[in-house]
């Protein structure tokens, strides 16, 4: 379910953000039966490392990634969840 549309997205990000990481899981299957999932829009979340990032806040990281992928929200997208950092925030281990 989705999975076109997961590919899609991973597709967009990458080219707009070059992440170090990009991690996308389609949790459309957890929430069967919600109003958003009859519209056929998915449910993701989105874990994302990019220098586009660093100096931003969360709300300004979180634009980006709207901007992104604006022609897809509530179509192809019905719920986004994100966790958006720059590379200094990455602990290496």
């Amino acid at each position: 379910m989705n999975n076109q549309h997961l590919e899609t997205i991973r597709i967009k990000l990458i080219a707009t953000f070059s992440p170090l990481e990009c991690h996308l899981e389609n949790e459309s299957a957890l929430h069967v039966g919600h109003a958003g999932a009859s519209s056929g829009g998915g449910h993701y979340r989105l874990r994302i490392v990019s220098t586009a990032f660093e100096g931003q806040n969360r709300l300004n990281r979180h634009r980006l990634v709207y901007d992104c992928l604006a022609k897809m929200m509530h179509g192809e997208i019905h719920a986004l969840a994100i966790n958006a950092l720059s590379p200094s925030e990455i602990k290496i281990a």
